[in-house]
């Protein structure tokens, strides 16, 4: 891994720092929505079935590459919320070997509140994202 990323669990300590600033949950939804909006073009061909999020309320797609030794995802949403949350799991997950994808436990969702504050069928589709997420690092250990 090259020395300037940092490791999945740097990555998540660093969000729950950018969380600590926002007083409310207005300013956090608003930071969530600028972060998606952040994300890198997502082709419309990737759009199908096969990268279909299925469990989500809004429409996700989630498109693995690369091998065990370090896999890259590229996704997106319908849904402006939703493109942050991506954003966030993009930034914890992606480009990193497939054991670590595989051991590391999102924990952003918890330190930065989500998981009280998130609607149950979005709590349902991040849910869904991650284990389609993790499967994808767990095929390629297989």
């Amino acid at each position: 891994m090259n020395a300037t990323a940092p490791s999945a669990e740097q990555a998540q300590q660093d969000i729950a720092e950018e969380f600590a600033f926002f007083g409310d949950w207005s300013e956090r939804y608003q930071y969530l929505i600028d972060l998606g909006k952040q994300l890198p073009p997502f082709p419309d061909e990737c759009k199908t079935e096969e990268h279909r999020v299925h469990g989500c309320q809004s429409m996700v797609w989630l498109v693995p590459s690369g091998d065990a030794a370090k896999m890259h995802f590229a996704a997106a949403s319908d849904s402006a919320i939703v493109s942050g949350l991506i954003a966030l799991v993009l930034r914890v997950y992606s480009d990193r070997p497939a054991a670590e994808i595989v051991a590391t436990e999102p924990e952003f969702v918890q330190s930065i509140g989500l998981a009280k504050h998130l609607s149950p069928t979005r709590s349902n589709g991040l849910s869904a994202m991650l284990a389609k997420l993790k499967g994808y690092a767990a095929q390629a250990l297989a």
